[in-house]
């Protein structure tokens, strides 16, 4: 029998916000819960958070609770997801994005 692991996106706040974007490809979503178009990308992200197991980490920032790195990146828009990789910022993509223009970030992230 195989087992398949899944990941879900996990809430992070500015207490942990370096040591989870501190390793490997990390996606960010900066949100708020009052954001239409943040609750329509909330499945596509957890359905990427699975597809790439651990290859990927989903960290979602609710920006009202937690503005401080919201701030710093210079996030003036939700959704903005912000890719990085080993604790570097290296791509920002702001609004509702499909799941075909997310893939294709965070491949060029991996790459």
């Amino acid at each position: 029998m195989t087992t398949t692991e899944t990941h879900a996106p996990v809430a992070v706040n500015d207490d942990v916000f370096d040591a989870t974007v501190a390793e490997g490809v990390t996606l960010v979503d900066f949100w708020a819960p009052w954001c239409g178009p943040c609750k329509a990308i909330a499945p596509v992200l957890e359905e990427l958070a699975t597809a790439y197991g651990g290859d990927l980490t989903v960290a979602k920032v609710n920006v009202d609770e937690n503005p401080l790195n919201a701030g710093k990146l210079g996030v003036r828009a939700i959704p903005t997801l912000v890719l990085f990789r080993d604790g570097q910022p290296v791509e920002t993509l702001v609004g509702l994005q499909t799941r075909t223009a997310l893939t294709a970030a965070i491949d060029r992230a991996r790459a």
